[in-house]
């Protein structure tokens, strides 16, 4: 069930609201009796047992004003999430938050929030729109490049008489020392290294190129300030190296034998396989060039004013969703700032140009959602739903009643209806030649300041 937050929207400057919110007292009370349960689960009450004691004699023991502060922490987040959904906005940044007095019994609780949201646009020409749209093609030389690869798939490793070079694999022993001393980790037999393959601390397999079976060498190297192991990093170490042999990659003839491993029966079927996955992996790529350039065509044609707050909002929230991704791959904020040799503010500065283009695309199909009154159908919800079931781990209908009961639905609704937005733009939208569209544009470049422009508008892809 959803939470019952009422709200009354205000319109400020700048792209921003104030958002007045009331809890009922209904939904305050649960809440604070909900408080009252977990505080006295750590609570011993005489005449009760351990973590038993009932909700009104943890209140009355610790005060009601220490349990709704307990209750209004927990449930903010809720409440504000609830909030957002009824007042039908699209938040962008960070939210003034005021809570105001907290209520005495009986009564609702209050709060209000002042936050950007998603500016609107006023649409120019949308539908119908001229877009440059290029043909499929595949090189030869991707081709070759495909087929280079299958036979690195399927060389095979042969041990030479000669001294290693780059793309040779070294089996080697190896005895790292700090200092002269021995270290934790340092130690490798038999180990196999690709050389250029970057695997090993850097300069570690440039130092082995030239080595031959038999042949001891000291690789001398500096470990990363970021190394993965906090005790080594900046370290200088010294590794006693013990070549064993020097193995090539030995590639397949480029025959029909190839072929026939790859399920073939000649090398020209290969080819014309490859050529003809190649050029559906490109048309593909086309078709999504397409939509996204149709959109940008319509944002072109259309309105959309969006205030330096806002952009730097916007930009904000994309620095936080990349360091989210790249936490997930074990990269820290501070190692990427390192790598990347800018501090958050350039990063933010230079990011507002995606932000703006992000801003302008969602306010341009908000828009034709509303012009053409464009609604997601329980038939598109329930689609919706049974092919994200499957990654949430859940049934459809145990996934539709929490995306209910979270108040989520809405927002699922609406992101559809943006979809078929989508859809109509580059549904309506007329392809044109590359060739057609570079020499009207020429003539007319979209959003070039002072410029007039009629019907037939267009866009070319990359512009």
């Amino acid at each position: 069930m959803a939470v019952p937050v009422t709200t009354t929207v205000t319109e400020l400057p700048e792209s921003r609201v104030r958002v007045q919110a009331e809890v009922p007292a209904e939904e305050v009370e649960k809440r604070v009796a909900q408080a009252a349960r977990e505080l006295g689960r750590s609570m011993r009450v005489p005449g009760f047992r351990a973590g038993k004691a009932p909700a009104p004699v943890v209140i009355k023991r610790i005060g009601r004003d220490a349990v709704l502060d307990e209750a209004v922490r927990d449930s903010i987040a809720t409440w504000y999430s609830a909030a957002i959904d009824a007042a039908a906005i699209v938040p962008v940044g960070e939210p003034d938050l005021d809570m105001g007095d907290l209520p005495r019994q009986g009564e609702p609780l209050k709060f209000s929030i002042e936050i950007g949201v998603r500016p609107k646009a006023t649409l120019g020409e949308y539908k119908g729109l001229e877009v440059g749209k290029r043909e499929p093609t595949v090189p030869d030389d991707a081709v070759d490049e495909e087929i280079q690869r299958l036979r690195e798939r399927s060389g095979r490793l042969e041990t030479v008489e000669r001294a290693a070079e780059s793309g040779d694999f070294v089996v080697m022993d190896f005895v790292g020392t700090l200092d002269g001393e021995r270290f934790p980790g340092g130690e490798g037999r038999d180990q196999m290294v690709e050389l250029g393959s970057g695997r090993l601390v850097p300069g570690f397999e440039d130092q082995l190129q030239g080595a031959a079976a038999g042949e001891e060498r000291t690789v001398s190297v500096t470990f990363p300030d970021d190394y993965g192991a906090p005790e080594l990093a900046g370290q200088e170490a010294a590794f006693a190296v013990t070549v064993k042999e020097v193995k090539a990659k030995e590639l397949p003839p480029l025959d029909d034998d190839l072929a026939t491993e790859a399920g073939f029966d000649t090398l020209d079927e290969l080819r014309d396989d490859v050529r003809s996955r190649l050029r559906e992996a490109d048309e593909e790529r086309i078709a999504a060039e397409f939509r996204e350039t149709t959109l940008d065509a319509a944002v072109a044609n259309a309105t959309v004013e969006i205030p330096d707050t806002l952009l730097e909002a916007r930009s904000r929230e994309l620095w936080e969703q990349m360091l989210h991704s790249l936490a997930h791959q074990g990269i820290s904020r501070e190692t990427y700032l390192q790598l990347a040799g800018r501090d958050e503010e350039e990063i933010v500065e230079q990011g507002k140009s995606d932000a703006e283009l992000q801003l302008k695309r969602e306010a341009v199909l908000a828009a034709v959602v509303e012009a053409e009154g464009i609604e997601a159908s329980d038939e598109d919800v329930m689609e919706a739903i049974e092919r994200a079931a499957p990654a949430e781990r859940t049934s459809p209908k145990k996934l539709l009643d929490r995306m209910r009961s979270s108040g989520r639905l809405e927002g699922l609704k609406s992101e559809l209806a943006q979809r078929k937005a989508f859809d109509l733009l580059t549904g309506s939208a007329r392809p044109i030649s590359v060739e057609q569209a570079k020499a009207r544009e020429k003539l007319w470049t979209p959003g070039r300041a002072g410029e007039t422009h009629g019907s037939g508008q267009l866009w070319t892809p990359g512009s």
